[in-house]
């Protein structure tokens, strides 16, 4: 007589799960097609609506009209709560489009041209420096010359052109740095989308027509354990996400040029995240579930869940474009941490070591979800 394994019974189940998850055309769909889909027409139309990220450096001018002027353009986004270790190193690795820095030279007023000869009599002089890594410079640029070209205007009014008085005048500095594309911003939040779908809408499926159909009782009367069930099914769903992100991550590499700092090593490093992000969304598949009564209340259910954080989690734009009170809701969303520090990873090169906030944000949620989903869940 052999002696009975639980071991063997976990991946004799993760074997079973597998094979039942690769023969679902829905969990294809929302794991492999929809993410494919997404970064397909996002890297081809480039980003319509766009968010400038500005630093504001310390001593900047912030009661002057070039400042005033500036607040009111929507698509620009003033950062003022940093230092300038923090700004500078955003700028050098293209997460921050620029820096300025508006600078009151006195209240008189130079005669054109040149301004090159006495920049100091310029009323206000407006410093800005732009980096290689972002492509967004050239709209800053465009908005800076328009605002500073009405308010010269206004300021000129009534004078003969070759006297013409200027109020404000831009020195430009450039730093070198790695190109930002559009695909290292989307590709990171499609990922994010299909471990959130995959974890939360397969979970809840997956456990709930086990119930139902009486699966899971059966088991009990076999020696299989509980956690042999739960960690089978786990298994596979993991393995099978890996293998989709590593699809993901390959395809808008080599597909669409998105960046991979470190080759095979942020590879790897994306991978761990993938599987830390999928567990903590596996628990809100539990939850959902536990919570469900049948199987078609399973899809409104994990769509209370899922609908917030594609829209507010950074996964097709910029968070800094919501207006502050949202900002404050989008933070606190454990996708938008996963994106984010999927992000630094992938594009800043940066080590699961340089990550440490976003993995404890990640760690309290999985800490609460799994609280909440062990209270929730039935086994029959």
């Amino acid at each position: 007589m052999n002696h009975y394994s639980n071991t063997s019974a976990t991946l004799a189940i993760a074997k079973a799960s597998f094979r039942s998850i690769l023969r679902s055309p829905s969990a294809v769909v929302f794991s492999l097609a929809f993410p494919l889909i997404f970064i397909i027409v996002f890297a081809n139309i480039g980003e319509k609506s766009v968010t400038v990220d500005v630093g504001i450096a310390k001593g900047c001018d912030t009661v002057g009209p070039v400042y005033k002027a500036l607040k009111k353009v929507s698509m620009l986004n003033l950062v003022t709560d940093e230092t300038e270790a923090e700004m500078n190193a955003e700028l050098s690795k293209g997460s921050m489009d620029a820096i300025l820095n508006i600078q009151k030279n006195g209240n008189g007023w130079v005669m054109q041209p040149p301004l090159s000869a006495l920049p100091n009599r310029v009323p206000y002089t407006v410093n800005v420096q732009y980096t290689k890594a972002s492509a967004k410079g050239a709209i800053l640029k465009s908005v800076l010359t328009n605002i500073l070209d009405d308010i010269n205007d206004v300021f000129r009014k009534g004078i003969k052109a070759e006297q013409a008085p200027v109020l404000a005048a831009v020195k430009e500095t450039t730093i070198a740095g790695r190109e930002y594309k559009y695909i290292d911003f989307i590709l990171p939040g499609q990922l994010g989308f299909s471990l959130l779908s995959s974890g939360v809408f397969g979970t809840a499926f997956v456990f709930i027509s086990l119930r139902l159909t009486l699966v899971i009782k059966r088991f009990f009367a076999t020696p299989v354990k509980r956690y042999s069930i739960i960690l089978g099914e786990a298994l596979a769903r993991i393995t099978f996400s890996l293998l989709g992100a590593l699809f993901i991550l390959l395809v808008g590499h080599f597909g669409f040029g998105f960046t991979l700092v470190h080759g095979v090593f942020t590879v790897i490093n994306m991978l761990i995240l993938s599987a830390i992000g999928l567990i903590i969304f596996m628990g809100f598949g539990f939850t959902v579930s536990g919570i469900a009564k049948n199987e078609s209340t399973v899809p409104p259910l994990s769509n209370i869940i899922t609908l917030p954080q594609f829209l507010l989690s950074g996964t097709f734009f910029s968070v800094t474009a919501f207006p502050k009170w949202l900002q404050y809701i989008s933070n606190a969303l454990p996708l938008t941490h996963l994106n984010n520090a999927m992000r630094k990873v992938a594009f800043e090169g940066a080590g699961l070591g340089d990550i440490t906030h976003q993995l404890f944000i990640l760690m309290i949620w999985g800490i609460i979800v799994y609280a909440v989903a062990v209270k929730t869940f039935k086994w029959e």
